[in-house]
């Protein structure tokens, strides 16, 4: 496996640097590509040399495995591209993954706290730290106000650099997807929040030492940050205390809450598509569920013969 580890690698480099891929994709192709690898291997073949047959049958392995559709389109994704680098490089006569078509995939809506929800989560954090205010409380503060009021994926959260919060600490500066930068303005609460938690950052310093210096949110981890897996358990624990099922709670659902809330109170899509950092607006357009639920209220409750049009009931699912 020796070669074949070789070339997974020089294909990764490739993603780097001509598309500057991200850690963690680097990470999952490579894991997909080790895993189809293996399949090929038990089936006396190898990834290098593998044919359409064989890639047919790793994808009926994985629907039979019970394995969404989502799951199978990304290992494809994968897939393709590996073949498709060594067809362009002459590593390979043919591209065995060119005619090959991933599993329709579903889109489904993304889970979203309500307001009265989110305004829970805040008050819990706040009333904790207002009565016990030891560093952990008010980071977790600053961290729950800054990921509701820009939006940022978690890994951008705990990654921020010392650097990102400059003077008074108005917007932050995120380094996204694809190395791409973006300013994302910090409401008040946020904006008080940070201030808060800069007084007590220097605690954190103190224990991480050198390696957190160079994070906004440094810890005493190995990675220097606070890690994505810990800002996940610390936001289950909040969620208990505040009444909410642990289960419906996390920094993606927070992510999710920001951009259904602007939306719904009146936010055109670009302006929420930048503060994401989507580069392509139609990521963001999974969100417009929240526009279409408000106009068809609007319609239910406002018009005058909408009873009469049949508009008073549940509406069916969007498109």
């Amino acid at each position: 496996m020796g070669d074949e580890a070789h070339l997974v690698e020089a294909f990764l480099e490739m993603l780097v640097a001509e598309r500057g891929a991200a850690l963690n994709t680097l990470d999952a192709y490579r894991r997909d590509l080790t895993d189809f690898g293996g399949f090929v291997a038990r089936r006396k073949g190898s990834l290098r040399h593998a044919d359409t047959e064989a890639i047919r049958a790793y994808l009926a392995q994985l629907e039979g495995a019970g394995f969404s559709s989502r799951t199978s389109a990304r290992r494809l994704s994968a897939i393709k591209q590996f073949y498709r680098f060594l067809y362009a490089d002459g590593l390979r006569g043919d591209d065995p993954a060119v005619s090959l078509e991933g599993p329709r995939r579903t889109r489904t809506l993304p889970r979203v706290l309500s307001v009265a929800e989110v305004d829970s989560l805040m008050r819990t954090a706040h009333g904790r730290a207002d009565a016990d205010p030891t560093p952990r409380n008010v980071r977790l503060v600053a961290l729950l106000e800054v990921i509701y009021a820009t939006g940022l994926r978690v890994s951008e959260l705990v990654t921020l650099p010392a650097s990102a919060a400059r003077g008074d600490v108005r917007v932050l500066l995120v380094r996204g997807k694809g190395g791409r930068e973006r300013l994302v303005p910090l409401s008040v609460p946020a904006k008080a929040a940070m201030t808060e938690y800069m007084s007590v950052r220097p605690a954190f310093l103190a224990m991480s030492g050198s390696s957190g210096a160079a994070f906004l949110f440094p810890s005493r981890g190995k990675e220097g940050h606070l890690t994505r897996v810990r800002f996940f358990q610390l936001l289950h624990e909040l969620a208990a205390e505040a009444g909410i099922d642990p289960r419906r709670v996390s920094p993606h659902v927070l992510r999710h809450a920001f951009a259904s809330h602007l939306l719904n109170n009146g936010a055109d899509l670009r302006s929420v598509q930048q503060m994401l950092g989507h580069a392509d607006i139609s990521t963001t357009q999974i969100y417009t569920h929240v526009l279409e639920e408000r106009l068809q209220a609007l319609v239910r409750d406002g018009h005058p013969l909408a009873n009469a049009a049949g508009l008073s009931g549940p509406q069916g699912p969007v498109d």
